[in-house]
């Protein structure tokens, strides 16, 4: 409507709506001065807070894979070095411990590292035996993705109980991108596989591989659970097959000794 005239009606045009629009912005700065003003006021309190907040957000999720890395290369120094920190340790405890102290600590850390190796074993045992029955029932049921599935279910099951719960959950969403129907299929055959995994197979295999009793595993897995979650399930069944060994050598000493006794 103005922009079609002279420049100097477009210049006055410009003017004039520039002026309204200041106008305008001044009014409602009036009228709502208390909240602009306590909008500021906020913006300038929480300035650093919110400043901390990126920033710590920023280094952490910068300081990981750092962390990842200087943690894998410290784990692969030591593996690497183990032999001569063994030596340097015992010589350690040899030098300013009492040698009945610094024997009984060198037996029970053999029997823990003894233990420790046989359940990783035994673990890993278990995660082949689930990961294969698992492929091999999908492929009966006709279900997508066995292979994949399976080597995922096999993965997540080295973490006692809960491992294979998690990874149902992402087994099953990358099957419901197929069939919803397969999807079911595969929660009712999972549920029913690792109901016998729980209770028949990882007692017996794991069990077996460290000397300790089926009862005895469900029970360091549940305590375990209960008091530092999903790592207490990993550390607590070689935890107590280290202490059951202990226990039961100490029991057969002390019987031994107090045969000797009454003899």
């Amino acid at each position: 409507m103005f922009f079609g005239g002279s420049k100097k009606e477009n210049r006055a045009a410009r003017w004039m709506i520039q002026v309204v629009t200041v106008c305008i912005l001044i009014y409602l700065g009036i009228r709502h001065v208390d909240a602009v003003a306590g909008a500021v006021i906020w913006l300038a309190e929480s300035r650093s807070s919110i400043m901390e907040y990126v920033v710590g957000i920023a280094a952490k999720v910068s300081s990981a894979p750092i962390n990842i890395a200087i943690g894998l290369v410290f784990a692969i120094y030591i593996l690497y070095n183990k032999e001569k920190l063994k030596r340097q340790t015992g010589r350690l405890i040899r030098a300013w411990f009492p040698s009945m102290f610094s024997r009984g600590l060198s037996h029970v850390a053999c029997v823990c590292s003894q233990a420790f190796k046989r359940f990783i074993a035994g673990q890993t045992v278990e995660a082949i035996i689930l990961g294969s029955l698992c492929t091999v029932g999908m492929l009966l049921l006709h279900l997508p993705y066995a292979p994949m599935v399976g080597a995922l279910v096999g993965v997540t099951a080295l973490i006692p109980i809960v491992g294979a719960w998690t990874g149902m959950i992402v087994e099953t969403f990358i099957i419901l991108t197929v069939s919803p129907f397969e999807a079911f299929v595969f929660v009712v055959f999972l549920l029913i596989l690792q109901q016998i995994e729980g209770n028949v197979i990882y007692p017996r295999v794991v069990g077996s591989s460290i000397g300790l009793p089926a009862l005895w595993v469900l029970a360091a897995i549940t305590v375990g659970g209960s008091l530092a979650g999903p790592i207490g399930m990993f550390l607590g069944v070689p935890a107590v097959s280290a202490l059951y060994q202990l226990i039961k050598e100490a029991t057969v000493w002390k019987e031994q000794r107090t045969s000797k006794e009454n003899d």
